[in-house]
């Protein structure tokens, strides 16, 4: 009989391959929209909304799949989901209408909510000073999106785009009917059959929620949003091709899967506050930089007009792009951990609203990085506005909680002088 580590382990190790599988599907649009939006003729926004489908389901379904795991447990849960998911994504490969391609869309969209279904399953399955790990490794699944930017491109190329939906749609099956072999249910993990919806969603009142909901905008829904649109920005923006703009964005989203285990890591050791904080100071330093569009401007000098030029080359800004997705893997886990740490009894449904509101800023931003392209003509427009929202998360956690630290250790020292 397998012991208890066994199947803990067992359940992370299935259910991040489970959730690579998963997100490279909800990222399939960054690579096959671009052929859609030639052949379909698409602006700039329609492309946005496109794209962005799929998010917008698997970000309303995360808080009724929270609330879901938390009443029947992760496992049966995140097979159905995928089960479900096979057949719309074959229906990709059928579509020649744009409306077709966001009907199916929603339904693909479904994927992504499997999220919040495994990070709850397998945080059951850990004490608390291990959660953060377990969590961290089941994220690099977020490294999905890099491989279908790797993987689909060359489907693409040797057999058309139409390909990728009918060899996704195997790949799901595959790998939902192994999830199922290799994972196991603990009914001790089934918390709460009693529990009422109403008491499940009291958590919508509580500040703090809509605060981590904040963060989460920002490290899960950025990342999502970016990984969807570099593949486009970087053909506009640097004229390469499929293959090779494909290849550079990926640079994004690997360390933005891949070392959200490191992620966890941290945020176990130094704790989520700690972690959170200089993620959000390095990420709008690096959105500062990439805000600013190639430009050239004229001075008047002692010697004449003197002409210079503004603007990232391809390679400083990939490595731009490589540090911020460091900063959103790293984040994404320590997010989490405040979670875990601060509501341990139902960490479903609060991940579910969490992961809800991050899944949202993933589906709005590539619509809205459109339509400031169509509005503007500027396309760095889109860094600009990311780094609005972030400067807005560093204020709200510096008045919430760095602040009340500050006081708290003041009265600290206070009462250490009386004493």
């Amino acid at each position: 009989m397998a012991s208890q580590k066994y199947k803990a382990w067992s359940v992370v190790i299935m259910s991040t391959l489970a959730f690579t599988v998963c997100f490279m599907i909800w990222m399939m649009f960054a690579v096959i929209g671009i052929p859609i939006k030639q052949t379909l003729g698409l602006n700039e926004t329609q492309f946005g909304l496109l794209i962005a489908m799929p998010v917008l389901t698997g970000s309303l379904i995360r808080l009724p799949l929270g609330m879901l795991t938390d009443k029947f447990g992760g496992r049966i849960v995140f097979f159905v989901i995928m089960i479900s998911t096979v057949i719309p994504i074959y229906l990709i490969s059928l579509c020649t209408e744009y409306w077709q391609y966001l009907v199916t869309g929603l339904f693909v969209g479904v994927a992504g909510g499997s999220f919040t279904v495994g990070i709850a399953y397998c945080a059951r399955w850990f004490p608390k000073n291990q959660q953060g790990l377990a969590m961290g490794i089941f994220g690099a699944g977020n490294t999905g999106a890099a491989v279908t930017k790797l993987v689909a491109p060359l489907i693409v190329v040797a057999y058309g785009w139409t390909m990728v939906p009918q060899v996704y749609a195997v790949l799901m099956l595959v790998t939902a009917i192994a999830f199922w072999f290799f994972t196991f249910t603990d009914p001790s993990h089934v918390a709460g059959k009693s529990v009422t919806i109403r008491e499940q969603l009291a958590v919508l009142k509580d500040p703090t929620v809509w605060k981590y909901c904040q963060y989460y905008s920002i490290v899960f829904g950025g990342y999502v949003a970016l990984a969807l649109w570099m593949t486009k920005y970087y053909i506009s923006e640097y004229g390469f091709d499929l293959k090779t703009a494909a290849l550079l964005a990926a640079a994004f989203s690997i360390p933005g899967g891949v070392l959200r285990a490191l992620g966890g890591y941290f945020s176990d050791r130094f704790g989520a506050h700690t972690i959170t904080w200089w993620v959000m100071l390095v990420s709008m330093v690096c959105l500062f930089v990439l805000s600013f569009p190639h430009a050239e401007f004229t001075i008047k000098t002692v010697t004449g007009p003197a002409t210079f030029h503004v603007g990232l080359d391809a390679t400083t800004f990939t490595i731009i792009m490589f540090t911020l997705g460091i900063a959103f893997a790293i984040g994404k886990a320590s997010v989490f951990k405040y979670i875990s740490d601060d509501y341990p009894r139902n960490i479903g449904v609060i991940s579910g609203i969490v992961g809800l509101a991050g899944g949202m800023g993933g589906f709005l931003l590539p619509i809205m990085f459109g339509a400031l392209v169509d509005l503007t003509g500027i396309r760095s427009s889109s860094f600009m506005l990311m780094f609005g929202i972030v400067w807005v998360s560093l204020m709200w956690m510096y008045w919430t909680e760095v602040r009340t630290l500050d006081k708290s250790a003041k009265k600290r020292k206070v009462a250490d002088s009386l004493e």
